[in-house]
């Protein structure tokens, strides 16, 4: 069920960071799309009941065991360094603005 709420969540929204409220990376990553103005949906795993099975579930799907785990646009982007690299390399932006979460600049 995990893995099944976990791919519903990612097909769903255009950006899904999945994340835990006490990690300062997560916070990292939050902090960074919203100064972008990203319309994202945490999925806060130490809030949800299953928390622990979806985490579990994104380690098997995508290998990667840590939070934030974040996903734009369906494709795995991968955790805080990840997210930060590619905004850094000018990346982020227009991943963001084609996966439609971006309003587009005027």
């Amino acid at each position: 069920m995990a893995m099944q709420k976990a791919k519903e969540l990612v097909s769903a929204n255009p950006v899904v960071v999945f994340s835990k409220t006490t990690c300062p990376f997560c916070v990292k990553v939050k902090e960074l799309l919203s100064q972008l103005g990203v319309n994202f949906k945490a999925i806060e795993l130490n809030q949800e009941t299953d928390g622990s099975e979806i985490q579990s579930a994104l380690a098997e799907w995508t290998g990667q065991k840590t939070v934030p785990n974040v996903f734009i646009g369906e494709k795995h982007i991968g955790g805080c360094d990840a997210t930060t690299a590619m905004h850094n390399e000018g990346k982020l932006v227009p991943l963001l603005t084609e996966a439609g979460a971006l309003a587009e600049a005027s």
